[in-house]
């Protein structure tokens, strides 16, 4: 489908050389300056607006009509025209790893005849796991908004069909269509969607696609061009805030401890070239953290409270790792063949070389068999990984079906016997089988018996057809972490970046020892992950009972000790929990419900998407 947009955008830029722009043209501003657009591919790096094309014979310029020479046939499929860009601005509000996005614009359909129609297609590239949360759009003639419903709704027909008209044309593209604008109109769009932030060596990361080609830059030479970005940063942690760097020159407007208020604004020559970045750390030389509390609001359909505990590790004097025992459970089946599993292979590698002298390690390859390379764990030597590398090579091959029960069950009887090291296990696989939901109750059973030396099991799901409920539920379950890629270029980095932040843990079986006594608590995830070095661990529930002051987190650390803190319990002032927590709880419950096949939690992760998103 990305191949397919790419196409018809080229196609769209070939049809708009016949546009009329006078005797004596503007040439068109083109800036030499790197960015992060590449026209090869024509994928949007920013939000854009499309004229959708099926008749050629429409093109024109609307304020100067000219003679266009016919043009026999239709275009199958319709060609883009990337429209004139006249204003954007954006408004980002960051509350711990979750930012908020919403961008203003307006495109003119510069494109086509004034006495002719068109639909429009408007685009918008998302950051780290983007997900949409509203659509608003304005034309002279009319205006129209995104609505969530239930898929079972069907009280509208209308509303069913026409949310056809937005789908992804990669998993962080997002896409609207706006039937039938007059040619020379102007549109009006106000986009909203949530992102994560990134998190490494302490630092907070925050990417947004913001960067637009040249020639969405209007060929008038009296448009004022203004560019205005405002950020809200509040890490909800009551402590100071270290700014690291920024891809576009904010000001510092306000400052209040956690909470930071920027500002950029600024007329411009030809659009932003360079995504929108910015980083920040919270520096400490100790764990800690908080726990926030918010009352209900009225409408809530659960009237417990809601709170999130947030551990951050040190960020300045290193805590000691646990060693690490590692099994790499790898899907050979024969729809891995080609680009994923090479690039799953690469990463791989890149984790053996990664691992310390003291970690031990082994894969299994499977598909409707096992293939092991060892019988038992293998000391992480050169000559051990050498020969792995090797086996790799020879016995990583894409063939025949897919059966998981069997190499999570070797891999877990692997790592039963583990002493003062983490037990961790990758599952890594593009399908889905059969018998999902015995593999889960299994795997509960198992995982419950051993407690607390249970093996962590984190999943990778690679492409649209694997499930990822049930790889959700593996994770949850197992303590571990879930990611997934979408589209074959990303699955080496997300999966390298998936062993490295997983791999580094510095306090393990954790327990939060006041809030269990509570008269109702329920914690999202329900099994409490470890704490690591490259990542904060933050989980939010609900509650009910007088919540204590403080609350002391136990667990673990690498030596062997028991290490305890004290977090302090504050009401969340300014901090909005349910709208940065909604989307991780609704996630949760929805693999849930998946496992259980319960309607009753069904219906209530209907109502909370219905109320909170």
């Amino acid at each position: 489908m990305a191949d397919d947009f790419a196409t018809s955008v080229d196609m769209g830029l070939q049809l708009a050389k016949r546009i009329y722009y006078g005797l004596n043209p503007p040439k068109p501003l083109v800036i030499e300056k790197k960015s992060s657009f590449t026209e090869t591919n024509y994928l949007p790096t920013g939000p854009m607006m499309y004229a959708v094309i099926r008749d050629p014979s429409i093109v024109d310029n609307p304020d100067i009509p000219s003679y266009q020479p016919y043009v026999h046939g239709r275009c199958d499929p319709p060609a883009l025209i990337p429209l004139d860009m006249h204003a954007i601005g954006m408004e980002v509000d960051c509350y711990m790893d979750t930012a908020f996005v919403t961008v203003n614009g307006s495109w003119r359909v510069h494109c086509v005849a004034s006495s002719r129609c068109c639909d429009c297609r408007f685009a918008v590239p998302m950051g780290e796991q983007g997900s949409v949360l509203g659509v608003e759009v304005e034309t002279p003639s009319r205006s129209y908004s995104t609505q969530l419903i239930a898929s079972n709704d069907t009280q509208d027909a209308s509303l069913v069909a026409n949310a056809k008209d937005g789908f992804l044309v990669k998993r962080q593209i997002y896409t609207l269509k706006v039937p039938q604008v007059a040619g020379g109109s102007i549109l009006s769009i106000k986009v909203s969607w949530s992102q994560k932030l990134l998190y490494q060596d302490g630092q907070f990361s925050l990417n947004i696609p913001f960067s637009f080609p040249w020639y969405v830059n209007p060929v008038a030479k009296l448009l004022c061009k203004k560019e205005r970005i405002r950020l809200n940063v509040n890490s909800g942690m009551g402590t100071e805030i270290l700014c690291e760097s920024s891809s576009h020159p904010l000001k510092e407007t306000r400052r209040l401890a956690s909470n930071l208020v920027f500002l950029y604004e600024r007329e411009v020559r030809a659009w932003s070239m360079n995504d929108f970045h910015f980083s920040y750390k919270v520096p400490s030389s100790e764990i800690h953290g908080s726990v926030l509390l918010n009352s209900p609001s009225m409408l809530d359909i659960d009237q417990r409270e809601m709170f999130c505990l947030y551990l951050n590790p040190p960020t300045v004097n290193r805590k000691k790792v646990f060693r690490k025992e590692v099994v790499y459970i790898v899907d050979i089946s024969a729809s891995m063949q080609g680009k994923p599993l090479e690039n799953v292979k690469a990463a791989l590698l890149a984790a053996l070389s990664n691992l310390n002298p003291a970690d031990t390690f082994n894969i299994i390859a499977f598909n409707g068999k096992s293939l092991l390379f060892s019988s038992s764990m293998v000391p992480s030597g050169k000559e051990s990984i050498g020969k792995a590398i090797q086996w790799i090579d020879q016995n990583i091959v894409a063939d025949g079906s897919t059966d998981i029960a069997l190499p999570l069950n070797q891999a877990i009887e692997m790592l039963s016997k583990n002493g003062d090291s983490i037990p961790l296990v990758f599952l890594i696989t593009d399908g889905s089988v059969g018998d999902e939901r015995e593999i889960c109750e299994a795997l509960r059973g198992q995982l419950m018996k051993r407690g607390l030396k249970a093996p962590r099991i984190s999943t990778f799901g690679i492409g649209l057809y694997c499930n990822h409920y049930f790889l959700q539920m593996l994770a949850q379950m197992g303590r571990g972490y879930y990611d997934a890629a979408y589209d074959v270029d990303s699955i080496s980095s997300r999966l390298e970046r998936l062993f490295n932040s997983t791999s580094s843990v510095i306090l393990a079986d954790l327990r939060i020892d006041a809030l269990e006594n509570l008269d109702s608590f329920e914690l999202y995830p329900c099994y409490l992950p470890d704490l690591l070095s490259s990542r904060p661990l933050i989980v939010s529930g609900r509650l009910f009972g007088n919540c204590p002051d403080s609350v002391k987190v136990s667990g673990t650390s690498a030596d062997s000790s028991n290490f305890v803190v004290d977090v302090k319990v504050q009401k969340a002032k300014d901090f909005p929990l349910e709208r940065v927590f909604a989307r991780r709880q609704i996630k949760i419950l929805t693999a849930n419900a998946w496992c259980s096949g319960s309607k009753q939690l069904e219906e209530k992760v209907c109502l909370m998407n219905l109320e909170f998103l």
